[in-house]
């Protein structure tokens, strides 16, 4: 049986879902879950719960370089002679992954929308999400980061024997991290959220967000913004989701006047449930949702936030 290492994210003390949807992705191989700058013993149970069959606690300060952090992963398969690394697509799991990749001189896919790890196959969007691709990976150590949220975590319990790493690397590389700025740690990542509420043109100022907050609150979930918002001065980028801003998978998109762009939809197109609340009934988003209200925001959230 191959070997397979995920790299493990973890927030507020709690096992990022996208990184279980990661070890869901691996669950036909030997599952290594890789623990870094966190207290393994305390995610112990969750990581055997989704299918870690080993729980590799790796032992050293890698805050301080994303060289050091990579460094530390290739030691790590060939300590343990994975076959495979896999890992979230976040702003950690991109910047990580492409220096094992240049370390190990070897390939690497990203924001993959599904994985064969026997097959070294990857499923991955291309053209604004017009088309996907199948694609085949020719390398000795298959690296690859998955989507947030594309891939449903199943519980699939396992062993989840403890083993220590400890890092024994004294070049820090070329990247050294002096502070690290938090934003809002109350609000959730647009990224990993399961439902997420977007406003358009149609919020019109910046203080009517304050509705889509209410709601989002209601629904345990994150608010997003379509550019021609964040254009207008509404929102800032960080807030954006579309083809220039951030791409999501959320279980649920509520879509509040936007129109429906090719360049939002490539950004939200891959979520499971799309509902749209537009007064113009001939906006392209309309033809693109599973659910669709033809009315004013104003009018039908307020609403829709007292139902709920």
């Amino acid at each position: 049986m191959s070997k397979t290492g995920v790299l493990i994210e973890i927030e507020n003390n709690a096992v990022k879902a996208s990184s279980l949807g990661a070890m869901t992705a691996a669950a036909d191989s030997e599952v290594y879950a890789l623990v870094v700058n966190a207290d393994a013993g305390a995610v112990k149970d969750t990581l055997a719960k989704y299918g870690a069959d080993t729980i590799v606690d790796i032992q050293g300060d890698l805050s301080t370089s994303p060289d050091l952090l990579a460094e530390a992963l290739v030691a790590i398969i060939k300590e343990y002679a994975l076959d495979s690394l896999l890992g979230t697509a976040s702003a950690i799991g991109k910047d990580v992954f492409a220096r094992v990749a240049a370390i190990m001189d070897e390939p690497l896919v990203s924001d993959v929308m599904g994985v064969n790890i026997a097959a070294h196959t990857v499923r991955k969007s291309h053209f604004s999400g017009k088309i996907m691709a199948t694609l085949k990976v020719d390398a000795a150590v298959f690296l690859c980061t998955l989507r947030p949220n594309v891939i449903e975590p199943e519980p699939a319990p396992a062993a989840g024997n403890m083993v220590t790493f400890k890092v024994d690397i004294a070049d820090p590389g070329l990247t050294k991290i002096t502070e690290v700025q938090k934003g809002d740690s109350s609000k959730l990542d647009l990224t990993e959220a399961p439902v997420i509420v977007t406003g358009g043109r149609a919020i019109n100022a910046a203080e009517n967000f304050a509705m889509l907050d209410a709601c989002a609150a209601k629904l345990g979930a994150a608010v997003g913004a379509s550019r021609a918002a964040v254009d207008a001065g509404y929102a800032p980028h960080s807030m954006q989701v579309g083809q220039t801003g951030k791409t999501v998978s959320p279980k649920l998109y509520v879509a509040c006047g936007v129109s429906g762009a090719v360049q939002h939809f490539a950004g939200m197109k891959t979520s499971k449930v799309i509902v749209a609340i537009n007064e113009d009934k001939h906006a392209p988003i309309f033809g693109k949702c599973d659910y669709g209200i033809i009315g004013d925001i104003f009018d039908v959230v307020p609403k829709l936030t007292e139902k709920l």
